[in-house]
């Protein structure tokens, strides 16, 4: 009897082998896989049919009048159990479901930032200003569901900032249930100029002169970006390829207050199409031609 109740205990205290004890009796037993070798089924089952904890009490208690698994007695030799009904406890089950962790409060995803074109003057960048934008979107109510709402936001466009700079506002796209809001992204544009050209931190100017210009001297007036008046005299004869560079006269450089770049003007001499015979002869006299 006692090495019975030996048996009955280390067929209880292993799951795998009360397992086949419960289908095959003892011969299942005797041909079990030794420990290590892969027996245990996969996919979380513990076994073809799983391990049933009525039989096991039974047994137990066939022999002992009591069960190990006791939770209040119903009846002489029998024990209040877990049903084994599949739920994430029945029975100790072996699935999944019964170590399976959750997590209910996953992160909110946050949609890629929401961009709008910012077109700007050359002489809102230059002088810098102040500009009011206002916007639409979409929001999540504290019911729950999506309304709409506008909201007036300022840009202040810094002196000397460059196409492409962006200005970022946080969380002030759309916003979608259980979702984080996107952000709001301006890029800054250029707006086309009648008269100077951007490049880099330059500023370009294209003028025409006469070819008596180009020989004789001329006077180029600008008005600057910022309204001032600028006139250059120009002594040097005007060749093809000649540029006349003006340090400090260009754009603000956002990274260097104080600093500025060039202004460059940039020749085009006009010939004329046809002269006459007087003007060929005097201008073969004053070029020794």
């Amino acid at each position: 009897m006692g090495n019975y109740v030996n048996f009955v205990v280390q067929v209880l205290s292993d799951p795998q082998k009360r397992a086949i004890y419960n289908q095959q009796g003892e011969e299942g037993l005797k041909n079990m896989p030794p420990p290590g070798s892969g027996g245990s089924s996969r996919n979380g089952s513990c076994g073809s049919s799983g391990f049933n904890p009525r039989n096991a009490e039974d047994i137990f208690a066939e022999f002992f009048g009591s069960s190990p698994f006791e939770f209040g007695s119903v009846g002489p030799g029998r024990s209040a159990r877990f049903h084994s009904d599949g739920g994430r406890f029945g029975g100790f089950g072996c699935t999944d479901n019964n170590f399976r962790t959750y997590n209910d409060t996953t992160p909110s995803r946050k949609p890629p930032p929401v961009e709008s074109k910012l077109p700007c003057t050359l002489e809102e960048l230059y002088t810098g200003s102040t500009r009011k934008m206002k916007i639409s979107r979409t929001v999540v109510n504290a019911s729950g569901r999506q309304a709409q709402e506008s909201e007036i936001l300022t840009i202040d466009v810094k002196p000397g900032w460059k196409k492409g700079t962006k200005i970022t506002f946080p969380d002030k796209g759309n916003e979608q249930p259980n979702q984080l809001p996107a952000d709001l992204v301006f890029v800054i544009d250029e707006k086309p100029h009648d008269l100077y050209q951007r490049d880099g931190n330059d500023l370009i100017v294209n003028k025409k002169v006469s070819l008596a210009e180009a020989l004789g001297g001329t006077t180029v007036n600008l008005t600057t970006l910022d309204g001032r008046k600028l006139s250059l005299p120009v002594t040097d004869i005007i060749n093809p390829g000649y540029e006349l560079v003006v340090s400090m006269e260009g754009m603000p450089i956002a990274k260097e207050p104080g600093n500025r770049g060039d202004l460059r003007i940039k020749f085009d001499v006009k010939f004329p199409t046809n002269l006459t015979p007087e003007q060929r002869s005097g201008l073969k006299r004053v070029l020794g031609g």
